[in-house]
């Protein structure tokens, strides 16, 4: 597993190290062997870039998923070539909207991106809705095994 996590944004601090093993648990989960896989946490500002210049959508957004995949296979594929890109401050935003933690936003963001990558689709109602009991199935799975609030760099961990 060759994992990168490239933190740009100033908006939170993130518990890397944590960061890294909420990943680590879900590859096993979704049993991916082989995952090359940059996650970028961004402000609004260059997910905005990022958005405009490779989707050509206004805005910003919450979670941009570039599949870098030589060559498609049909789902699930237990390996993963990609980038994501998570926007904290939208994190932020949509956990009041959904009264949740930004934390738990973020983490619903990885593993909404992960599940692009093995090749579920959300453009049709009916996968859409497969794909979103997936990603509730693996959050809540998730928030069992770890304490999201840890993700704040300044939270303490547990003894």
């Amino acid at each position: 597993m060759n994992l990168v996590i490239a933190n740009r944004q100033r908006v939170k601090k993130i518990n890397t190290r944590l960061f890294k093993q909420i990943v680590g648990e879900l590859f096993c989960e979704l049993e991916i062997a082989d995952a090359e896989l940059g996650i970028n946490l961004v402000a609004t500002r260059e997910m905005t870039l990022v958005n405009e210049t490779f989707l050509q959508h206004t805005g910003t957004t919450d979670v941009i998923t570039f599949d870098h995949a030589e060559k498609k296979q049909a789902k699930p594929t237990h390996s993963i070539h990609g980038e994501l890109f998570i926007c904290v401050n939208v994190a932020l935003t949509q956990a009041k909207v959904f009264q949740t933690t930004w934390q738990a936003e973020i983490v619903r963001y990885i593993v909404h991106g992960v599940l692009h990558l093995l090749g579920y689709d959300d453009l049709k109602p009916d996968l859409r809705r497969e794909m979103k009991r997936e990603e509730n199935r693996l959050v809540q799975l998730l928030a069992k095994k770890f304490s999201f609030a840890q993700l704040s760099g300044t939270a303490k961990l547990k003894a």
